[in-house]
């Protein structure tokens, strides 16, 4: 069974930091990678980031470049989302979910139509 589990949400003031899990189990990225978008209330998705599997290329939304880091422990099967210097306007449900790889060019992918495999994670930006 394919397995996308998020965790690390919470409640976090503003300028403060936390760091997502995403627990990949029974899933065959081979040479994509895991990437994470959010949802918002009243807003539409919005993809933040991609970790290529294999070759360890990056991908960062604009809106959250400089901010937020992903990295991975390979051995644990753990994806992570590092968001830092978080602002309200960052409050969401975060999701991680297979993407392409980025690669070195310029990255292209519909975060719209990726499939939401996990629960999510809430982080709720507030003093």
């Amino acid at each position: 069974q394919v397995h996308f589990v998020e965790s690390g949400g919470g409640l976090v003031q503003p300028g403060g930091s936390v760091r997502l899990s995403c627990l990949v189990s029974g899933f065959p990225i081979g040479d994509d990678g895991i990437g994470w978008f959010r949802r918002a209330p009243g807003k539409e998705r919005e993809g933040l980031s991609c970790l290529g599997n294999y070759d360890g290329t990056t991908w960062y939304a604009e809106s959250i470049k400089g901010r937020f880091a992903v990295s991975r422990d390979a051995a644990k099967n753990l994806w992570y989302l590092q968001l830092n210097s978080l602002r309200p306007e960052d409050t969401a449900i975060y999701y991680c979910t297979p993407c392409p790889r980025p690669g070195t060019g310029t990255y292209r992918y519909r975060w719209n139509e990726a499939q939401v495999w996990g629960q999510g994670t809430q982080v709720t930006v507030s003093s």
